[in-house]
């Protein structure tokens, strides 16, 4: 069985300020992969082309911010491990973190993100 490709990464921007390093699903298979098997999120991972997600085979609760194309956040929830969320079909990605994240960085609906590739 081949190893799986590494994941994109870079930092995520808000307002200027540099929140985190990132990791970025941007292939079918990075995105079918997701936080699979993680027990704690330490880099929080950008899935490019996503309008829901699942907790499924994910070890701990996530925050989950849905992006429309802009990188606008338009819906904010955290999820807790084997659950699935319904669509948000106005996004266009999805960014995961461990659950606390989004409020420790201040992230609110509205808020529009950037982010840099290293």
């Amino acid at each position: 069985m081949s190893k799986p490709a590494p994941l994109k990464t870079g930092w995520l921007l808000c307002q200027a300020q540099v929140l985190s390093s990132l990791n970025i699903a941007d292939t079918a298979a990075a995105r079918r992969r997701g936080l699979m098997g993680q027990s704690e999120i330490e880099t929080p991972l950008l899935i490019d082309s996503c309008k829901w997600i699942h907790t499924f085979g994910v070890k701990c609760s996530l925050d989950v911010a849905y992006l429309d194309a802009q990188l606008q956040v338009i819906k904010i929830q955290t999820i807790k491990p084997r659950r699935v969320a319904l669509p948000v079909f106005a996004a266009s990605h999805v960014l995961e973190a461990g659950a606390g994240t989004f409020e420790n960085w201040g992230l609110v609906i509205g808020h529009t993100l950037e982010t840099r590739l290293t």
